[in-house]
């Protein structure tokens, strides 16, 4: 190898290096996975190509997907190396879901709103809490960027277990926290936690990569057919 060679591969080097790891090209979406998959992926590239600079690691990626009802797997782990996904269930805050029916309604950033907030977190690892083991967030976002203060966690609790899904159709509600059954929060302990990746948003992918939207509620009174009916109250739309 000549100098001129020698200096080439030296400045190319030195330039992979600088350029920084969320500014450098993701892998393309494997086209061997299912459709739903491949959103799954894609929005998982998004946001490390976003939010990714200082993560301590970036294998695993999740994704809360608070755009479908409570009862279905809507908590991702998307492996970055395969594009593989598995889906758990996991519960929203009692603020972002008022009227307790499974859908969420609203993301907040606000202290003691018991809402869920939207945006992008890294994990950091396990300590011992009020609900146990629990794993501490980062919001990285100024829609989540309360997250530490508010004590937005992930944890473990009774309310998403699959005895409380039987019983009552949908899982019980946070204050806020990402919370899981036993052997689900176990598996976010071992590939979640520690520095990777977490978004939080309502996309609503379903399961063959439709886009779920929550059903219309129908508010109008029902009065039975043939009974006087109710006049029209004024400013009611």
């Amino acid at each position: 190898m000549n100098r001129r060679d020698l200096l080439k591969g030296t400045l190319a080097a030195g330039a992979a290096i600088a350029v920084p790891a969320a500014a450098q090209a993701l892998p393309a979406v494997p086209m061997s996975l299912n459709p739903r998959d491949r959103r799954l992926v894609a929005v998982a590239q998004e946001q490390l190509a976003r939010k990714g600079g200082g993560l301590w690691a970036r294998d695993v990626v999740g994704i809360a997907d608070f755009g479908l009802r409570s009862d279905q797997p809507r908590f991702h782990l998307v492996n970055m190396e395969s594009g593989h996904v598995d889906s758990f269930r996991c519960a929203h805050g009692m603020g972002s879901d008022p009227e307790h029916d499974g859908w969420l309604k609203y993301f907040s950033n606000v202290h003691e709103s018991w809402c869920t907030s939207r945006g992008a977190y890294m994990t950091f690892g396990w300590y011992t809490g009020k609900y146990g083991t629990s794993i501490r967030l980062e919001g990285r976002d100024p829609s989540n960027s309360n997250a530490l203060s508010r004590a937005i966690v992930m944890h473990r609790a009774s309310y998403a277990e699959p005895s409380h899904l039987s019983r009552f159709g949908k899982l019980g509600r946070s204050n806020g926290c990402f919370a899981f059954s036993d052997a689900d929060f176990k598996l976010m302990l071992l590939r979640l936690a520690g520095g990777r990746l977490l978004f939080a948003d309502k996309l609503g992918i379903g399961p063959y990569a439709e886009t779920v939207s929550e059903p219309r509620q129908d508010l109008r009174l029902l009065v039975p057919q043939g009974a006087p009916q109710p006049p029209p109250a004024p400013g009611s739309f």
